[in-house]
């Protein structure tokens, strides 16, 4: 299976590219649209903020590709910023227009729930609590924790859009969402142990299937 990993300047591209190909797929680290055009799906990394992040993908009009993605019904799976990135709009930094390929919006943790302070980012393993199954994801896995890093979440969802969630000090935090052909993962499955592996492995079977 060939893996499109769309290259636009944000990335943090070594370890999700070495984590697909331990998975056995052949994978094209590129922003060429005719490149991303030969491949089975494409994945969507992203490291930083979210307005830098939709103005690179402007810069190269990758905006405009990943919107004939969708239309398309071509698989994409966006990763931690790449996940945000495809919801309708982020308070990051400033207002800014996403991809509006689920319904929500990106707000930073804020830091208090009730009396009690948290920390922000939210940082380290978390459990995954599964809500709503694709046809990806048919079987329950042994393993419950996968690995967050960040400040900002989506809220505001389609509820039957979250395939998972995890729970942080009271805050149901998307950590999986699907709609279609399009998935987004919070966290990091190439980082996440054994259950990333699980999810990355599964989801690749379901492009396969497709």
């Amino acid at each position: 299976m060939k893996i499109g990993v769309i290259d636009y300047g944000m990335g943090n591209l070594f370890s999700v590219e070495q984590a697909l190909k331990r998975l056995g797929c052949e994978v094209v680290v590129t922003a060429d649209e005719y490149e991303l055009d030969a491949v089975d799906a494409l994945l969507l990394p992203g490291v930083g903020a979210f307005p830098d992040a939709m103005k690179r993908l402007a810069e190269t009009k990758l905006d405009n590709y990943l919107q004939k993605v969708k239309a398309e019904n071509r698989p994409l799976l966006g990763i931690c910023l790449g996940m945000q990135l495809l919801f309708e709009e982020s308070a990051e930094v400033t207002l800014t227009k996403g991809l509006g390929f689920f319904k929500g919006s990106i707000q930073r943790f804020s830091g208090i729930e009730g009396d009690q302070s948290y920390r922000v980012p939210h940082m380290g393993w978390n459990q995954l609590n599964v809500t709503n199954r694709p046809l990806w994801l048919k079987e329950e896995a042994t393993a419950e924790h996968v690995y967050f890093v960040h400040s900002f979440y989506a809220t505001n969802i389609d509820t039957t859009e979250l395939v998972a969630y995890a729970d942080y000090y009271g805050i149901e935090v998307p950590g999986i969402v699907a709609n279609g052909s399009i998935t987004g993962m919070q966290f990091h499955p190439e980082k996440s142990g054994e259950l990333g592996v699980y999810l990355l492995e599964q989801w690749l079977k379901g492009v396969a299937a497709c």
